[in-house]
């Protein structure tokens, strides 16, 4: 996992995500997964792609029953958009890196 790619949990959620002012994507995923590891790769790019102007954490879904549950998560991988705080976007199953950025760019100008 890179630097700028942080791995949050159910306690952290509200300090890295919710308490976060701009865009933060959540690559929900389980370590089981085969779509999820193809989707880590995209994942690393876009957070070197995007260092500084938002924010991308990943968080297993084994690990993090509150939030899978706050956020009816059903399959995964499942990607969360928030902008300031607020839940604005959210996409399950495998997705390509030019629908990802595509949606990160809907988020950051609506």
């Amino acid at each position: 996992m890179s630097e700028s790619l942080i791995e949050i949990t159910d306690e952290s959620f509200q300090d890295e995500v919710i308490n976060e002012d701009g865009v933060v994507v959540v690559d929900y995923y389980a370590t089981w997964c085969g779509p999820c590891k193809m989707i880590s790769a995209a994942m690393e790019d876009l957070s070197r792609e995007y260092s500084g102007t938002l924010k991308i954490v990943k968080g297993d879904i084994e690990q993090n029953n509150n939030s899978v549950s706050k956020f009816g998560i059903n399959g995964v991988p499942a990607i969360l958009m928030f902008k300031n705080g607020e839940l604005v976007s959210q996409h399950i199953g495998l997705r390509t890196l030019k629908d990802i950025k595509k949606d990160i760019e809907e988020v950051r100008n609506a």
